[in-house]
């Protein structure tokens, strides 16, 4: 049943997120926010079809800010990566800029504002995703970072990479570390994905200006409570 259900679950998703990426495309024209709806309702259309297909469901723990700031969460699987839309309003992520590179969805990404990140440029990348980053402050949009840099093993706490911290005082912006428990019943590296509930856990805010070593132990505990 898990197989059958996970075959069903690629053969609709994927099958029709052509129509949403081109619908993103298409409404670049009329201005960023039809291209911001466009890329919500194809969030929302992931997590349907994680819940009528797969049989997973999604709790919030915790109550998440309405106000922009930084948001740093815990990376197990691509299901937080796309339903990040759905928890935010139009939110900017930092992502590989790999990903800006797939035909079509990346142009579709770059249209949003996802915010590529080039590993190997150092001070550079980390320049690109400072502007980034303070332009979607100000215009009231979210950042979202993963920052241990790629998904990992459900129940592994790997160091955060470099970048948390650069950013964190950098932006001098508060930040909520929110934990994610995806691995569980979608995995990395497998196209097989089991039912169940997918919990986000709001942790603390840590506020901006702490040292470094207490912000990155705060947002590590934090982002590794579902562990």
């Amino acid at each position: 049943m898990i197989m059958i259900r996970s075959l069903a679950f690629m053969a609709v998703f994927y099958g029709l997120s052509l129509f949403w990426v081109l619908w993103t495309i298409a409404a670049a024209p009329f201005g960023t926010r039809h291209v911001q709806i466009a890329a919500t309702r194809w969030s929302r259309f992931h997590r349907r079809c994680a819940r009528v297909l797969l049989g997973q469901k999604v709790e919030v723990v915790g109550t998440l800010p309405s106000e922009p700031m930084l948001y740093v969460l815990k990376h197990e699987s691509m299901f937080e990566a796309i339903d990040l839309l759905c928890l935010f309003d139009a939110p900017m992520v930092a992502a590989k800029k790999e990903l800006i590179e797939i035909p079509l969805w990346g142009h579709a990404a770059r249209l949003y504002g996802l915010i590529p990140v080039e590993r190997t440029a150092g001070p550079a990348a980390m320049r690109a995703l400072r502007k980034a980053a303070l332009d979607g402050l100000a215009t009231g949009r979210p950042i979202c970072l993963f920052p241990e840099g790629t998904r990992v093993p459900h129940g592994t706490s790997p160091e955060l990479r470099a970048g948390f911290a650069g950013l964190y005082m950098l932006l001098k912006v508060p930040v909520v570390p929110i934990a994610v428990n995806s691995g569980r019943v979608s995995p990395r590296r497998t196209w097989l994905k089991r039912p169940g509930t997918i919990t986000y856990l709001v942790g603390e805010t840590i506020p901006a200006g702490l040292p470094r070593a207490e912000a990155e132990a705060r947002a590590h505990a934090a982002i590794n409570a579902l562990n």
